[in-house]
């Protein structure tokens, strides 16, 4: 059996603070003697058997092992942890495309139990749960008392049963929502061919490759590839790559998406322990959609193997990236086996963009900020002067016929709450979605942009070569004149 290492990038638990804190002063590590560290264990072992023999009720041995173990390694960073053999088969299932529960990612806030993003077209997605929902109960316990795992583990069960959720959506009342847990099947990539109402009207409006990545696992590259083929037998005009609330994913993936837009250049680096343990990794040559316009969009939830992607393409020059400032997971972890089912998940490295910043803490700034935002009227229907609002004036021989139909429709269907909005959306279909998206929207705009600037530099430099040409003919024909 070979030797399994996989190197990962991946979200981690992390803590936001309405405070800023002050930065500390990070003091010089002080090393243990051999002998210091023997006597470490002796008391360390001294601990487990005074534990297991004083403890009022019956101790877990196991229990308390593995404890010791994750402690270990919580000490060094937040993203080194323990696995157990079941967590370990459970990590793998998960990354390598299939696994049952609700299609939902977390991690710790506060005690709390923060959402990542659930993933599309799962029973979270379907039932509305959104990124930065807090969890505080399952099946009516608190999550408090909780590590991630055993969070994860009580969400999980056998397809068809049911689960209880207490959820808080933005500060709002806590509502409990009633899920039915499913096979989860991660399709990596979505894509569609996009366009907008004035498109839809006119035809001579570019359309737009549209690429959703949820996240990096070990199909997404075949994925890429397989929708890239598609799109471009449909002569899109350019790209969006949605890497919003994507927490990231198989470093291989993400350098495997770079790459397929790049023709060149480098796509990240990592760095070790030491100074000499730096590896640099490197496009190849060949752009899968011949160098036409990309912008990429990020937010907040926009963590690890995403924001390699984003900060590869936006150093190189090749993507205008828009939305708002990404997560900040700039870390490398590896996962080592231990030979009897069990891992340890370490970090070993940092990860740095092209041009040498660090992700780690301060994530990928996006060229143009885009907040999410909602349009809405700022302009009354009917104005306070008008033609209408003159004595005498001339009255509309179809006005009568209007203020009949205006009576009879429902003031209840004109006025809706915010709670009616958010309960219509998840019925709404794509198209309406979209149109609702104002990330999506600004973000197809500047490709449609950038296609329009691209073809019209490309006309000029022909204009210019064929006048050079007209030139060129005409000196001969004055030259064989004079001849």
């Amino acid at each position: 059996m070979k030797k399994l290492l996989l190197v990962l990038a991946l979200i981690t638990p992390f803590v936001c603070d309405a405070a800023p804190k002050k930065e500390k002063k990070e003091e010089p590590v002080v090393h243990l003697t051999d002998e210091q560290i023997y006597d470490e264990l002796k008391k360390l072992a001294l601990v487990f058997e005074t534990a297991r023999d004083k403890f009022v009720e019956e101790a877990d041995e196991r229990k308390m092992l593995e404890g010791a173990m994750n402690g270990m390694l919580a000490a060094l960073d937040p993203h080194s942890s323990y696995l157990s053999a079941d967590d370990f088969k459970e990590f793998n299932d998960k990354s390598h495309g299939e696994f049952g529960g609700l299609g939902i990612q977390i991690t710790s806030d506060k005690g709390a139990i923060r959402v990542i993003s659930p993933i599309d077209d799962t029973p979270a997605a379907k039932a509305g749960i959104e990124a930065g929902d807090y969890i505080t109960h399952i099946d009516g316990e608190q999550v408090f008392d909780m590590n991630l795992n055993q969070a994860v583990k009580k969400m999980k069960g056998k397809p068809g049963t049911t689960v209880k959720l207490t959820v808080v959506h933005d500060g709002n009342e806590p509502k409990v929502m009633t899920l039915k847990r499913a096979i989860i099947k991660v399709k990596s990539i979505k894509f569609s061919e996009k366009s907008d109402a004035a498109a839809m009207d006119d035809e001579k409006l570019p359309k737009i490759g549209y690429l959703r990545v949820s996240d990096f696992g070990a199909t997404t590259t075949k994925e890429l590839k397989d929708a890239i083929k598609d799109l471009e037998k449909k002569n899109v005009a350019g790209y969006v790559l949605d890497l919003r609330n994507n927490p990231g994913g198989y470093l291989t993936a993400a350098v495997d998406m770079a790459d397929a837009f790049l023709d060149s250049g480098e796509i990240v680096s990592t760095r070790g322990k030491e100074k000499s343990d730096i590896e640099r990794m490197f496009a190849k040559s060949g752009d899968l959609i011949n160098g036409k316009p990309i912008v990429v969009l990020i937010n907040h939830g926009s963590a690890s193997a995403s924001e390699i992607v984003a900060g590869a393409l936006q150093d190189n020059g090749r993507a205008i990236v828009m939305g708002s400032q990404s997560f900040g997971k700039g870390s490398v972890q590896q996962q080592k086996p231990l030979g009897d089912g069990s891992a340890i998940h370490i970090t070993i490295a940092r990860y740095y963009t092209p041009s040498g910043r660090s992700i780690q803490n301060e994530g990928i700034t996006p060229d143009i900020e885009v907040l999410q935002s909602k349009i809405e009227t700022i302009e009354k229907k009917e104005a306070l002067f008008t033609e209408a609002t003159f004595n005498n004036s001339l009255k509309n021989d179809a006005s009568d016929k209007k203020d009949k139909s205006s009576k009879k429709k429902d003031p209840k269907k004109s006025s809706k709450s915010d709670d009616d909005d958010d309960e219509d959306y998840l019925s709404l279909s794509d198209e309406e979605k979209d149109a609702r998206d104002y990330q999506l929207q600004r973000a197809m705009d500047m490709v449609r942009a950038l296609s329009k600037v691209g073809k019209k530099n490309l006309e000029k430099v022909e204009e210019v070569s064929d006048e050079k040409s007209d030139e060129k003919k005409s000196d001969e024909k004055k030259s064989d004149s004079k001849k």
